[in-house]
This record gives C-alpha cells, sequence and structure tokens, in this order.
C-alpha cells in the first residue's frame, strides 16, 4: 500500500493561454483537482503516494488513469462510474490573477459513499490527505471523507486536511461547520490566507493560527507570495516567501501540500520540509496549469542551493 494517501476530486483542466492572433482565448487541456495535484507533487518529490477517486468512463477518465501510471501515482483506489462524468474546469487569467470557472454538478466523484471508502488501504497507509473540496462536492462525499478520516484515526494514520474553500460548493456557515470539524479531527493542516479569513472572521495571521492551534497540533497557513506561517503548539516561525517569475498559481498550494507530506514521509522535521514545500510551491507558478509545472525533487533541491540564504 503507498505511503500517503490522498482522496478528492479530479478534474480535467482547460487553462487559458496567451491569445491567438485574432484575439481568441485558446486553452490547453490539462489536468487538476486539488488532491489529484497534491499526489503527483508528492510523487515528484519522491513519495510513495497513490489516489482514492471515482472517475467517469470516459476520456477524461482515462487521461487520468494514465497520467497517474506516468507519474507513479497508485491508482488501486480508484473505480469509475459508467453513469456519470469526470468534472471539468477552465481557468482564465486577468488583471485579479486566475478565475475559474467548473462544471463538476453529478460527477463520478461527487457520487462517492461510504461504502465506497477503501478502509484496509487507509489503515495501510502512513498518511491520508483530503480537502475542503472533498467534503463540499455533494453530501454523500462529505459522508465518505469523513468515514475515511475516522478510519484513519482508529488506525493511528496521520490526517492531513487543506481547508480549500469553494463558496460555488456549498454556504459559508456549512463549509466553516464541515472544515473546521475535519480539522479538528487532523493532524496536520494547510488553510490559505484567504480562506481562513472567511472561515474564521478574523484577519491577522498570528491570529488565525491561534485559531487552528486549537483545533489541530500543526498548522501551515499558506500566505501566498509571502510563504507559510508554521506553527505548532511549542513553537512557530514565518517560512518567506521566494521571488521567482509567476503567471499563474492554479495549483500551487496543492503543490506546498504534497512536497510537505512527501518531505515530512522521507524524515524531515516541520521546518525543513516547509521550506522544501515552499520553493516547490513557488516553482509551480512559473509554467502555466495545476500539474505541469509542479516540480520534480531535483528541481527544488537545487533551487534552494541556489536561495541558500
Amino acid at each position: 500500500m503507498p505511503d500517503i494517501l490522498c482522496l478528492g476530486e479530479p478534474m480535467l483542466e482547460y487553462n487559458q493561454q496567451p491569445g491567438s492572433p485574432d484575439g481568441r482565448s485558446l486553452y490547453l487541456e490539462g489536468h487538476g483537482g486539488d488532491v489529484s495535484n497534491a499526489a503527483i507533487a508528492a510523487a515528484r518529490s519522491g513519495a510513495d503516494v497513490g489516489m482514492i477517486a471515482h472517475l467517469g468512463e470516459d476520456r477524461p477518465g482515462e487521461s487520468f488513469a494514465q497520467l497517474w501510471a506516468l507519474e507513479g501515482v497508485d491508482a488501486g483506489c480508484v473505480r469509475t462510474d459508467s453513469d456519470a462524468p469526470t468534472g471539468i474546469y477552465f481557468v482564465s487569467h486577468g488583471p485579479q490573477g486566475h478565475d475559474f470557472t467548473f462544471y463538476r454538478r453529478g460527477s463520478a466523484a461527487s457520487r462517492m459513499r461510504v461504502q465506497d471508502v477503501p478502509e484496509e488501504a487507509i489503515r495501510g497507509a502512513r498518511i491520508l490527505h483530503l480537502s475542503g473540496i472533498s467534503l463540499g462536492i455533494s453530501d454523500t462525499a462529505c459522508d465518505a471523507a469523513f468515514h475515511a478520516i475516522q478510519v484513519a484515526r482508529k488506525a493511528g494514520v496521520t490526517v492531513s486536511f487543506d481547508t480549500n474553500l469553494r463558496l460555488r460548493l456549498w454556504p459559508l456557515r456549512r463549509a466553516s461547520a464541515c472544515i473546521h470539524t475535519a480539522v479538528g479531527m487532523a493532524d496536520m493542516a494547510f488553510p490559505s490566507l484567504d480562506d481562513a479569513q472567511l472561515l474564521t472572521g478574523l484577519t491577522e495571521p498570528e491570529a488565525i493560527v491561534d485559531f487552528y492551534l486549537r483545533l489541530c497540533p500543526l498548522v501551515l497557513l499558506k500566505l501566498g507570495a509571502e510563504g507559510l506561517l508554521v506553527a505548532t503548539r511549542e513553537a512557530r516561525a514565518r517560512i518567506p516567501g521566494f521571488q521567482v517569475k509567476a503567471v499563474d498559481a492554479t495549483g500551487a498550494g496543492d503543490t506546498l501540500a504534497g512536497a510537505f507530506l512527501a518531505r515530512a514521509a522521507a524524515g524531515d522535521d516541520v521546518w525543513q520540509a516547509a521550506r522544501y514545500a515552499n520553493a516547490a510551491a513557488a516553482l509551480s507558478t512559473t509554467g502555466y496549469g495545476a500539474v505541469a509545472p509542479i516540480p520534480a525533487a531535483a528541481e527544488v533541491h537545487a533551487f534552494l542551493e541556489v536561495h541558500r540564504n
């Protein structure tokens, strides 16, 4: 069984590229879905990782099967659904950054149920990673995600949770209740600053970290280009961001989570793993798409060597 299992929704991506000569937008086909992105980031950083997911019996689903095989992501816990599609989304870019349009209603992933959770695989893993999207895509998927967390906790498997708030999926009050319940069951949490400000009503990073430390013993607050605020109940440190020529931040937070999990599984301490993950996330913003720019371990280590100080 893989060391790290990631449970959630894969989605085919169409990412807007520089326009054609006649002014039309061009979209590059790729892959996305937050936990799939994290799984690939972990795999490219050397981790033994697998997916728990449902795909449609369609070309996008086949594309994901091929992707995971290429990336070395175990798909033994992936099921296909002949009655539901694989979700897709479009990314556009403008002065305010990237914007998403999703087509995921009734997707195969949203039809996951408690009885679909691969309990033995989870018990055999070291880390289970999920997100707020894993909870928000449907009521049955939410129930399945919480069941997976309970199975992991009973087996002593580390639970990792990324807030990844998507208000197009559910109302803020319900999202906050479910996400904070999940954070309270996790061993490590990856909130982002913009998510956390909405979820908690707080604005300052230090206060947000204090809030989440009451729920979870390890908090990695993602600050975008400003880096990370990493905290345990005994210590905390701000990990500054790296200066890169960023063109697309799609999936950067997912890359950070997956890279951190890979290094934690390899034995790095929290601070070493956080610096590595911060560098991986920065590098992932230098290309378009969620998956294509995710760096391999050698690239991250070389980057850190140059930015040693």
